[in-house]
């Protein structure tokens, strides 16, 4: 019998792999991802996707994706494997057990991604950085946003060191966009 999304967040927070936030709440914010992905993107790529979220909510919202979903933890990826075949996703969702600092140093991962996303990877500079690497040229970085009235954490100098620029707020998410190269 096939599962939902929201079952497999459910099961995620009883054995304490997500936080103590109403699962509908969780699906709500990981749902602003798939609205503020590009609708020209086919290939995205969550960092640090733990339990799946925004992955899994952004693959059951955007089903035309190919997601890739990235965690160092062999005990969350094994979790998301299981997930991604009792939704049958199979085809379109892919698991990688993998540290992604040693991803962005692998021709095969970097600048590859239309979209590149994360929820909470870690200190914004790494998150910056490991984002713009794996994301092609034009690209899209998408990244959680502190709690409203939070100070704003997107130094200029950082962002344009990682090779982007933004960002663009859209609802809670900042949305940076790869330079191209002349």
């Amino acid at each position: 019998m096939a599962r939902t999304v929201h079952e497999i967040l459910t099961d995620a927070q009883r054995i304490g792999a997500l936080g103590l936030r109403p699962i509908s709440e969780v699906i709500e914010h990981a749902g602003a991802f798939a609205f503020a992905l590009p609708d020209s993107c086919r290939n995205v790529i969550d960092l640090g996707s733990g339990a799946g979220v925004p992955g899994l909510v952004v693959a059951e919202m955007r089903p035309e994706l190919h997601i890739t979903l990235v965690d160092r933890r062999a005990k969350r990826t094994d979790a998301l494997e299981r997930a991604v075949a009792s939704l049958g996703w199979g085809h379109r969702v892919r698991v990688v057990c993998a540290d992604v600092a040693a991803l962005t140093r692998e021709d095969e991962w970097r600048g590859t991604f239309d979209v590149v996303m994360s929820r909470g990877f870690g200190p914004h500079e790494t998150t910056l950085k490991y984002s713009a690497a794996l994301a092609r040229p034009g690209g899209t970085v998408l990244l959680s946003e502190p709690p409203a009235g939070s100070k704003n954490r997107w130094d200029a100098a950082v962002v344009a060191a990682a090779g982007l620029e933004g960002p663009e707020l859209v609802l809670h998410l900042a949305r940076f966009t790869k330079k191209t190269e002349r």
